[in-house]
């Protein structure tokens, strides 16, 4: 039964996986342990900066930059703990959780929280109605007021600068909000969220316990600062992901994603997060493989594959609204101008014989 948006058919991630993987080079399903090196990497530099900006080992001015690069450490660490989480660098859930702990330390993020929200709900739920990560319908900005807080005040889009927020706090804000709904929306059973807890206040507590020893002043460059910068890295390509793209009845990937391109640097730092059609593909595949994956899409589906630059999305994203008027239409309730989603140009399929066709409203 095929289900169309518009004038776009929609096919499931089944359908892509099953004719893709013939065409995909042997081994790219190995886990990729080698990128386990990228955490002590971070780390050294994470503490070695640190150390040089609590015991004045740089001038003063200088201080902004080695907060740059902690930030950039900071946003390195979760991409790394991404992947892992994902199983595609080691087996073993304990593992997993103990390693994703310390990736995710920066934003204080328990492991198995993000497992939840991240790994199960958005990746089988994105762009439907309930993903945790999606942007309200008219309907919902209507009726709940943070809601409308979290659109007018600090989302990016209908070129206010206050979107600018939602770079700067976004990713610290959404690991907050899912916790604190961690258990109503059934994300976590009651066990399982008081383990998040404390794995968050562990966190915590380990940045207390830095503040503490450095004091305050050299706290903000050495963790505040830098936890703005990895804010604004990591939330740069979140948000570029699927929030120009439509609401959509059934997981379609190439329908609900969108892969932003980076200089070579950009992609090595951040392995390859932005090459996240694929990874919504084969989530468990490491994205040092993402080239071979869109080599395969552009051979089957090159009218359906969807990229850009990660400037042009985040221009896209500061021009346009974050509310669905419906599957395929944003508007801004603040001016009542309305945006079309990213689509791909396509000619609707012809249904089987005897198949019924499912029109999504556009």
């Amino acid at each position: 039964m095929t289900q169309y948006l518009g004038d776009t058919p929609l096919y499931g991630r089944s359908h892509y996986v099953h004719a893709m993987k013939p065409d995909l080079p042997a081994g790219v399903f190995a886990h990729a342990t080698s990128r386990l090196a990228f955490i002590p990497v971070h780390l050294a530099v994470i503490t070695l900066a640190i150390t040089a900006i609590s015991s004045g080992w740089v001038p003063w001015p200088l201080v902004p930059l080695l907060s740059l690069v902690i930030g950039a450490s900071f946003a390195g660490l979760t991409f790394v703990g991404h992947e892992l989480m994902h199983g595609a660098i080691i087996r073993g859930n304990r593992r997993k959780r103990l390693i994703g702990w310390l990736t995710f330390l920066p934003f204080t993020l328990s492991p198995r929280l993000w497992n939840a929200w991240h790994n199960r709900i958005h990746h089988a739920r994105t762009n439907f109605a309930d993903d945790p990560d999606g942007y309200p319908t008219l309907e919902r900005y209507q009726a709940d007021g943070r809601a409308r807080f979290s659109v007018d005040m600090f989302s990016l889009g209908g070129r206010r600068k206050r979107g600018v927020l939602s770079l700067l706090l976004g990713f610290t804000v959404q690991s907050t909000h899912q916790l604190f709904l961690a258990r109503s929306r059934g994300y976590l059973d009651a066990r399982q969220r008081r383990l998040a807890v404390v794995e968050t206040l562990l966190g915590i507590a380990v940045w207390g316990a830095l503040a503490a020893l450095i004091g305050g002043s050299a706290f903000v460059f050495a963790y505040v600062v830098p936890l703005l910068v990895a804010n604004a890295i990591v939330m740069a390509f979140i948000i570029t992901n699927h929030s120009l793209s439509p609401r959509v009845p059934i997981d379609d990937p190439l329908i609900t994603g969108l892969s932003v391109t980076t200089p070579r640097v950009i992609d090595f730092l951040t392995l390859g997060f932005g090459y996240h059609v694929e990874h919504h593909l084969f989530p468990a595949m490491s994205t040092r493989h993402a080239l071979a994956v869109r080599d395969a899409l552009l051979a089957r589906w090159p009218d359906r594959y969807q990229t850009m630059p990660l400037v042009e999305a985040l221009g896209r994203l500061h021009r346009t609204a974050r509310v669905y008027l419906d599957a395929t239409t944003l508007i801004d309730p603040m001016t009542g101008q309305t945006h079309r989603t990213l689509l791909p140009r396509v000619a609707a399929a012809e249904p089987a014989i005897g198949e019924p066709a499912i029109l999504v409203a556009a």
